[in-house]
């Protein structure tokens, strides 16, 4: 009977036997030179890679995972994939779990817990080892969802309640920090500019307050809270409405760079002067707020280190290992510049 070349077990994929009767080998060494390199000879690794580059081999991830029970996949769920916040944080994410060997399922919940609920679900079907969720926002649905898929769960940004995992900072403390800032230089007609709304603004918001309070200063002197994506054009937008809300305000603490940079902008083309007429303090510390004119009091959060830490804990849940402490606090610092 004449030789017959291993057929492909999917219209189009070749599989590990096509490899081996072109290297002249077994399927099983074939999967062994991919899987556990070093357990083959190099001049047959260099063989059958030259092989899977010739046929275009793809490894089928689906059938790896079935084999061995790991998807070898981490689902990674952030508010926004165009924040500059948010994508140092999964460069550290990335860094830590690609060197070992796993790859990430990013989704984008645009700030909202249904599409969040709605990306879960979807990732959910590939049974993910992993999941990193922002925040602790989750609509009961979801909650329910990663309970019943006992799938390990690490989030970030935030701090949250016992017996959860997670990596992040305590938002309230750093906008308790950033409103006395501003009380120790000297200024108290202080307003606050949100946009966007989400969890992690509105704890802000309850530092500015408490400091504040603490002062015994009068409070509001402005606030002015929008749902509107954040931006730097809602911050311009913003400090038009706060100087007909409260013209005697001395400084503004926006709740993001992005709307303090607007401000500054406004200010430039007002003629307000910063930090003489009006001081102004942001949050997160973009890049751009060390080179602003002036340069932008901010608060500095380590979007990398969060990343790469909640990965690692991922990691320790997921090889069964216990996370010792199961909550970490990364910290911030409060960076003061020119503009207060």
């Amino acid at each position: 009977m004449p030789n017959r070349k291993p057929r492909p077990s999917q219209p189009g994929r070749v599989t590990l036997s096509e490899i081996a009767a072109r290297v002249g080998t077994s399927a099983i060494t074939v999967s062994r030179a991919i899987n556990a390199p070093h357990l083959v000879s190099e001049e047959l690794r260099a063989q059958i890679d030259a092989a899977i580059a010739e046929l275009g081999y793809v490894p089928n991830r689906a059938a790896r995972a079935l084999a061995s029970a790991r998807s070898e996949s981490v689902a990674v769920l952030i508010p926004s994939l165009s924040n500059t916040v948010f994508t140092e944080l999964l460069s550290g994410v990335r860094d830590v779990l690609y060197a070992e060997g796993y790859r990430t399922m990013i989704g984008d919940t645009r700030y909202g817990a249904g599409e969040e609920e709605s990306l879960l679900r979807a990732y959910l079907e590939h049974s993910p080892d992993g999941i990193l969720l922002t925040g602790f926002d989750q609509t009961d649905a979801a909650r329910e969802l990663i309970a019943r898929s006992r799938i390990p769960v690490v989030h970030m940004m935030e701090l949250g309640p016992p017996g959860s995992y997670a990596v992040g900072l305590s938002q309230v403390d750093a906008g308790y920090a950033i409103t006395m800032h501003l009380l120790e230089r000297g200024y108290r007609r202080i307003a606050f500019l949100g946009a966007q709304l989400d969890p992690r603004v509105m704890q802000r918001l309850s530092g500015c307050r408490a400091a504040l309070t603490q002062a015994g200063v009068p409070y509001p002197a402005g606030e002015i809270l929008d749902p509107t994506p954040s931006s730097i054009g809602i911050g311009a937008q913003m400090l038009e409405r706060l100087r007909s809300q409260a013209p005697d305000c001395d400084a503004v603490f926006c709740c993001n760079d992005d709307l303090a940079h607007g401000v500054l902008f406004e200010c430039q083309r007002q003629g307000i002067r910063v930090p003489q007429d009006l001081a102004v303090a942001g949050f997160n510390d973009l890049a751009a707020s060390a080179w602003t004119c002036p340069t932008l009091t901010t608060i500095a959060t380590p979007r990398y280190l969060i990343g790469s830490a909640a990965a690692t804990m991922l990691l320790k849940l997921m090889r069964s290992e216990t996370p010792e402490p199961a909550q970490i606090d990364v910290g911030f610092s409060l960076v003061a510049r020119e503009s207060t």
